[in-house]
């Protein structure tokens, strides 16, 4: 990814990382064209990116903006986004230059590119064909090929597991931090790696446990579609046997599914589910409350 700048009247133009052209005419860049680092890059340790309130920026959000006779205009909030789309990825080429907003571009961080959202910000991508999610920050501009949804870092896209492959198709969902320090994810309340309980609100539909009284759930993700809900749903079922559902709610942010084991009789006997879950790849849980 990356930002020209030709004089200071001149309209700002920007170019997609991973998905920029074949021929680049930029003379920037050391390689013509992307790749990923030499070696095997191990990224089982790598944290998500910690989301945080950042005041207003003017930089990399101007809008409206031109990239190769197309107009696009950057979001007015973040608050309530989400998307489904392809993914893609940037990597060796662009390591070490400037992002959209100034900053330097590190393939292997949590970052990631986007054509709409405003910079800095945060947002939970989710790859749909495996459930994996991790959260990034979105510094930069792009992807500006074809109809990429977002370019993430070589790192991010290792992590969700489609670096080999290129591109896939992911769920994007804006993280919007408050001066407060509070968040929304899409629109609902959101605390990353938060193990307390939260209390769950909305109609419930489509379960597939049975009905009863209220009890404890931990819930593994939430997604506004089904798909990404029912192969998490999966993933969780070939580790453990426990009860667990894909719950529907409806909020004002339109509905969400989200996927729950449970329900369990004890806040005990939840917590040391959730830390067996945590020990085998589902890091993103969260004890909550819920009615059936």
């Amino acid at each position: 990814m990356f930002t020209w700048w030709l004089t200071a009247s001149a309209m700002l133009i920007l170019a997609g990382c991973a998905s920029s052209p074949e021929t680049d005419h930029s003379s920037r860049y050391t390689l013509s064209q992307d790749r990923a680092p030499a070696g095997d890059f191990d990224v089982s340790g790598l944290e998500d990116a910690q989301p945080r309130y950042e005041a207003p920026r003017a930089a990399g959000n101007k809008s409206p903006y031109t990239v190769w006779g197309k107009s696009y205009r950057v979001l007015g909030s973040n608050e309530g986004y989400v998307a489904t789309g392809t993914a893609s990825w940037y990597g060796e080429k662009f390591h070490g230059h400037k992002t959209s907003n100034g900053e330097t571009f590190d393939m292997y961080e949590m970052s990631a590119a986007h054509k709409s959202l405003r910079i800095p910000g945060y947002a939970r991508v989710t790859n749909l064909d495996n459930g994996r999610s991790v959260i990034v920050r979105v510094n930069d501009r792009g992807p500006f090929h074809g109809d990429r949804l977002i370019d993430l870092s070589y790192a991010a896209a290792k992590k969700l597991g489609y670096q080999a492959r290129g591109t896939a198709r992911v769920e994007v969902a804006a993280i919007t931090v408050r001066p407060d320090g509070s968040m929304t994810l899409a629109g609902e309340p959101f605390v990353p790696g938060d193990r307390g309980t939260l209390v769950a609100s909305g109609v419930a539909a489509d379960t597939d446990v049975g009905s009863g009284a209220r009890g404890l759930f931990v819930q593994l993700g939430s997604f506004s579609s089904r798909d990404p809900a029912e192969a998490l749903l999966n993933r969780a079922r070939s580790v453990l046997e426990n009860p667990m559902r894909v719950r529907a709610i409806d909020t004002q942010s339109g509905r969400f599914h989200r996927v729950q084991v449970g329900p369990f009789r004890d806040e005990a006997t939840a917590r040391r589910t959730q830390s067996l879950l945590e020990a085998r790849g589902f890091s993103q849980s969260v004890l909550l409350t819920d009615s059936h």
